[in-house]
């Protein structure tokens, strides 16, 4: 029998990676716009998790209430905890932003106005802007219990209106709405999302710029909506569906139409929260039972619903105290100054976004679509921007007559949409478009390129911890290798011919490829340190990834801690491992570091007895990655690029600014310099290393002089 060990609840430690996020608006010492971000990207979060994670335990709770997690808790027990905490983190955020934030937007000249406190003139202003702009927009709904209940849309804002009616002619009233109608009717309006939820109020003479919210002028002049009735009470609310469904898999031959089903059904699914404010509890209380919903499932707060449609704020000009500094994305990369061949001949070449720029990537693609002598492209593509260089690249490479062939991923949830669209017209512009494969999501990061050269045909490979996207790029921290090693082309070149058609599993010397032996070959690392403890030599993991619950890759963990090996962990979201425990995991340490860009990289050291192995990864160490989706890991083989990661992870355990560390309780402390320390901000260290680098490289650039002559 294996031994019993501990696992923390999947769900409630990525509650509290987002209480973590929170911690970021609450501190005194993040500037104030950025502060508002964070609030909205804590509300923004908690719609996915309610969408996906909730919706799908409400389902287990339906098919099997007898089921148990991991961490020996069932479906509603899970669904009890998570309200709870849910609710005293919506309570923390609120608090926050009416007693902080709001006050405090003064000092940045934003001043927001409720709708009780307009002035005349504002009064005025917004009615007619409400009857000439507003009210055509509008579709007020009946929802008597005579009538089918509306379709209430997902994550979208509504407002309802308790009325009276104070009609003079029934006839008339009865020839209208044939259906009887209750003595105090409540009716629903959509809030339109095709205009901006900030309303800006005439210019004051004291320079401040005044804001309401769409929400507050619709409660206040919806009456103009239902002529013989008055309104008694209003509500603002969002109602939360399930989104965690899957499309038809066996539909090979009209997949994306299957894809473009399952997303309609987002829009009708059942729902699985409502969030209201407090300004009636009469009609909170008639939508909670006309919607099938519990008590604990109503989130109701003190004050403007849906905080995270309210990030356009932190976009408004003020003065820089109020943001974070400006920070340059440095092109440091060789590839941007030499012929990418050329250099990736000699040396392979690492690039950590947002610090370094994208230009790298893009720079890359674009010199491969317009080389003659480059034969052909194969890349995966998960998720990449609106309107992407990439995918433009590919267009002009395929025009140019280049091979070339795209692993889209239609199943990324939340991007479908946008990935079926680039689907026609990467096929338009003759891509080979393969849509994945069958019950996996293609997740790895990968791109090749085939050129024909005097020495014969040479291949370039590209591999990341982060997707396609020019735009998460400059947000998001990731790392990527350039190289044409031929072991790690080979193993690339078989990775295609793996997902693309009828290939048996090869072998692949340099990669590892879930679901295939990605796992295995981590959990064989795990042991091998193990070994190296049990004889007395030092061993070390270090592993930084964004989530941690595979359960066989916790036990293998725990099993290393408690032969001698010292573990330390990174892990920004999802940690399922109880770290510090006598007997189970008193050798392994576990921080966290949220910062103003998001943490992506997954990077595992295995000291190996002194034989160093360092790899980076698309993949994190949870099932649905080691066991349902394609991903990819590669080794770091280059002496100085090892010695570069080594310093990066060596910089994230060392952070004591931005860093959280685990209790075995479950429960992350902030971490603080001691007085005998010095202050450390990873993201901090590599913004300034490479302005360093970026000084030391343009000193020296050639320079060239221009010598003028007479003709």
């Amino acid at each position: 029998m294996s031994k019993k060990y501990k696992f923390f609840n999947r769900e409630l430690s990525w509650i509290e990676f987002n209480a973590r996020v929170l911690s970021l608006a609450e501190r005194q010492d993040v500037p104030l716009l950025e502060r508002v971000k964070f609030l909205g990207i804590v509300s923004s979060n908690f719609d996915e998790f309610f969408m996906i994670r909730v919706a799908g335990l409400k389902r287990k709770q339906r098919k099997n209430p007898e089921w148990k997690d991991i961490s020996d808790l069932t479906a509603a027990a899970q669904l009890k905890e998570i309200s709870k905490r849910v609710h005293e983190i919506q309570k923390k955020q609120y608090n926050c932003f009416n007693n902080e934030i709001l006050p405090s937007l003064q000092q940045c000249n934003l001043k927001y106005i409720n709708k009780i406190d307009y002035t005349e003139q504002q009064y005025n202003y917004l009615k007619e802007l409400f009857l000439n702009d507003i009210l055509p927009l509008l579709t007020p709904l009946r929802t008597g219990f005579s009538t089918i209940f509306p379709r209430v849309s997902n994550l979208r804002l509504h407002a309802a209106f308790l009325l009276k009616s104070i009609f003079e002619n029934k006839e008339n009233q009865m020839l209208l709405n044939p259906s009887p109608i209750e003595e105090k009717p409540i009716a629903i309006v959509q809030i339109p999302s095709s205009i901006s939820r900030i309303v800006w109020l005439p210019d004051t003479h004291d320079n401040m710029r005044i804001f309401t919210t769409l929400d507050d002028v619709i409660q206040t002049f919806g009456t103009h909506l239902f002529p013989g009735f008055s309104v008694e009470e209003t509500l603002i609310f969002k109602i939360t569906r399930d989104a965690d469904f899957a499309v038809d898999e066996e539909r090979s031959t009209d997949f994306i139409q299957a894809m473009e089903e399952a997303l309609e059904q987002r829009q009708s699914s059942f729902i699985v929260r409502i969030m209201t404010n407090n300004s009636s509890k009469t009609i909170t209380k008639m939508l909670t039972e006309r919607l099938g919903l519990q008590k604990q499932d109503v989130y109701e707060v003190n004050g403007l619903v849906d905080l995270g449609s309210l990030m356009e704020l932190a976009t408004v000009d003020a003065a820089p105290k109020f943001k974070y500094p400006q920070w340059k994305h440095f092109k440091t990369s060789n590839l941007l100054q030499k012929s990418p061949w050329d250099v990736l001949k000699v040396k392979d070449e690492l690039l950590h976004v947002p610090y370094e720029s994208y230009d790298a990537v893009i720079t890359f693609l674009n010199q491969a679509a317009d080389d003659t002598d480059v034969l052909a492209i194969k890349i995966t593509l998960y998720r990449t921007s609106g309107n992407s260089p990439i995918v433009q690249a590919l267009e002009r490479a395929a025009r140019n007559g280049k091979h070339v062939t795209a692993f889209v991923e239609l199943k990324a949830r939340f991007d479908e949409k946008r990935n079926i669209s680039w689907v026609s017209r990467l096929e338009r512009a003759g891509v080979i478009v393969v849509y994945g494969i069958a019950n996996l999501k293609v997740h790895a990061k990968l791109l090749l390129v085939i050129r024909r050269e005097y020495e014969g045909i040479q291949r370039y490979v590209h591999l990341s911890t982060g997707n396609f996207n020019d735009k998460t790029a400059r947000t998001y921290a990731d790392f990527s290798l350039f190289t044409s090693r031929i072991e790690i082309a080979n193993d690339a070149t078989a990775f295609f011919n793996i997902i693309s058609g009828y290939s048996s599993i090869q072998t692949m010397k340099r990669l590892a490829m879930a679901p295939i032996d990605l796992k295995t070959r981590l959990l064989d690392m795990i042991e091998r340190e193990t070994a190296h403890a049990k004889r007395g030599m030092s061993a070390l993991i270090m592993a930084k990834m964004n989530s941690l619950g595979h359960e066989e890759i916790v036990r293998a963990l725990y099993n290393a801690s408690n032969a001698g090996v010292n573990i330390l962990l990174n892990v920004r979201g999802i940690c399922m491992l109880v770290p510090g425990v006598k007997n189970m995991s008193e050798n392994i340490s576990v921080v966290s570091i949220i910062d103003r860009y998001l943490e992506h990289e997954r990077i595992f050291y295995f000291q190996n007895g002194g034989d160093e192995e360092l790899y980076l990864s698309s993949a994190d160490w949870m099932p649905r990655n080691l066991d349902h989706r394609v991903e990819l890991m590669f080794p770091i083989i280059q002496d100085d690029l090892v010695k570069q990661l080594k310093e990066a992870l060596h910089a994230y355990f060392n952070d004591n600014i931005q860093a959280f560390e685990l209790k075995q309780d479950g429960t992350w402390h902030r971490k603080t310099p001691t007085e005998q320390q010095q202050p450390v901000r990873a993201q901090d260290f590599f913004y300034f290393e490479q302005m360093k680098k970026s000084q030391i490289f343009n000193s020296d650039q050639p320079k060239e002089f221009v010598v003028r002559r007479n003709s």
